[in-house]
């Protein structure tokens, strides 16, 4: 038997080669990066939830713009992120944009969220309400008095559709458009979930967007409620389930026409076909 001396080169080499290869088991992990920069208020149960309340908050948007342009719309979700109020407040200050800002809140001066429209998005709705094409380019132009109550009025109706969508928090629209600023103060460490829905115009190419800005809390709690108030049956249902029960119940009846007393001579002298 012949022995095999290994060269201290090789064993390295052998040792490089065992250490770069992944076993099968380290292969099939899959997992996500867990990012500390952002909040994780919603567990998956309410991301679900959430998933279903903007999913039907676009079509109530969808609604509200029809009924405004006389026209049909698309709206879709296009993406659902959570973020510290800091984040946002710095991305707004860095930006430099002539983004329009409508607050809404369950209160008139109780606010809890706003809604986001570029500048650029914001004229070309007025221009296209108006039937006006030739100034859909230039975001940064002075508005005039009609121009702005009509982009409160596109504005407030989108904020009441996402009100609709939720049957036990009344959304208030703030009729007032603040630009390139949030529209309320925030101290940086409030949690925030961002909605950004795409909206197009059937009878266009091009799409826009819209943000939803709003206090996770508040969030939590609408779409909390809206669920147990879906799953809940209403007395009127259950009146109907119990009406209907009662009405395949089985009952015990009995016929009687009529009764008389007879002597025994009387019924020992009967023969058919007599009448009693």
């Amino acid at each position: 038997m012949t022995k095999s001396i290994l060269s201290r080169e090789k064993i390295q080499q052998l040792l490089a080669a065992v250490g770069s290869r992944k076993t099968e088991e380290e292969a099939q992990i899959e997992f996500t990066e867990y990012d500390w920069h952002r909040p994780h208020y919603f567990s998956s149960d309410k991301l679900e939830k959430l998933d279903n309340f903007t999913a039907k908050t676009a079509g109530a948007v969808a609604e509200k713009l029809a009924q405004l342009y006389n026209s049909d719309f698309t709206v879709s979700v296009n993406s659902i992120t959570q973020h510290f109020a800091k984040e946002l407040l710095q991305q707004t200050k860095d930006s430099q944009q002539n983004d329009c800002y409508l607050a809404f809140g369950t209160q008139q001066d109780h606010p809890c969220g706003y809604l986001s429209i570029s500048g650029q998005t914001a004229v070309i709705w007025i221009t296209q309400l108006l039937g006006d094409t030739e100034s859909e380019k230039d975001s940064y132009r002075v508005l005039s008095e009609l121009e702005e109550s009509l982009l409160v009025d596109i504005a407030s109706s989108i904020v009441e559709a996402f009100s609709s969508s939720s049957n036990t928090y009344d959304f208030l629209p703030i009729k007032k458009i603040v630009r390139m600023q949030t529209p309320f103060e925030m101290q940086g460490t409030e949690e925030l979930c961002k909605i950004t829905f795409g909206i197009k115009k059937n009878d266009l190419e091009n799409s826009s967007e819209v943000h939803f800005f709003i206090f996770c809390n508040n969030l939590a709690a609408a779409i909390e409620e809206t669920a147990q108030a879906n799953n809940e049956v209403s007395s009127k249902d259950i009146s109907n389930a119990i009406v209907e029960h009662l009405h395949k119940m089985p009952f015990c009846v009995k016929g009687q026409l009529a009764s008389t007393h007879l002597t025994l001579e009387q019924i020992i002298s009967l023969v058919p076909d007599d009448i009693l």
